[in-house]
């Protein structure tokens, strides 16, 4: 078994208690209303936002290492990444979200945590556990983020070339992505830092998850503060 087979059967039950909540399970058929893809779209900035920021945070110690050739992998992945907080800013703003109150606001609690907690197990337990955060995030885009861009659209009655680039160009760059992906972990060898990123992973299934479950919490208290 590869590293990477390793990390799909070890964090399947993960993934399917993640796809098992009501507002993710409809939304994939069903599609979503204006309200809900607004709640997404601002969590999904303030945790997007960091994403080159723990990434140079990881590779920076990775150098530190000599790992050169993961930190490179890094490297590529913070290229490819720049500038994606702004894409989700700009469909926000065309939905009819006020993007400049998301942009100086901070993430709900479960957003905050799952930052936190990958600033922490960088510097704590070792740079490669990111891996773990990859791997849902991008996994997760790959098999749902065209689809359910084209669903929403369809209940907005707008077009899918605009208020969607970033669910969009993230379903179609994380499918190239993914022969990288399991290229990249495959090369690990070390049983310490695979259970590492086994471990990321299965975090960040729960933390990702807790994070739509506030926003259906939002969603059936209306009379919570939403910033868009």
């Amino acid at each position: 078994m590869t590293f990477y087979d390793r990390i799909v059967k070890e964090t399947a039950e993960d993934k399917e208690r993640f796809f098992q909540r009501k507002t993710l399970s409809n939304v994939i058929v069903e599609g979503a209303p204006k309200e809900l893809y607004l709640l997404y779209l601002e969590q999904a900035y303030h945790h997007v936002r960091f994403t080159c920021p723990l990434l140079e945070q990881a590779k920076k110690l990775l150098n530190q290492n000599n790992d050169k050739k993961f930190a490179e992998a890094f490297q590529e992945y913070i290229v490819e990444e720049t500038g994606h907080e702004e894409w989700i800013l700009n469909d926000l703003s065309y939905i009819g979200g006020d993007k400049e109150k998301v942009r100086n606001s901070t993430g709900d609690l479960p957003v905050q945590s799952m930052i936190a907690y990958m600033k922490f197990t960088i510097d704590n337990i070792g740079p490669y556990a990111l891996l773990g955060m990859v791997y849902v995030l991008e996994g997760t885009s790959v098999n749902i983020a065209t689809a359910v861009a084209k669903k929403i659209a369809d209940n907005l009655k707008i077009n899918t070339k605009k208020g969607f680039s970033y669910l969009l160009s993230h379903g179609e760059l994380d499918i190239s992505h993914v022969d990288f992906f399991i290229n990249l972990v495959n090369q690990i060898k070390d049983k310490q830092i695979q259970d590492q990123i086994i471990e990321t992973a299965k975090m960040i299934y729960f933390l990702w998850g807790s994070m739509f479950d506030e926003i259906e919490y939002k969603l059936n208290n209306p009379t919570k503060k939403v910033l868009c």
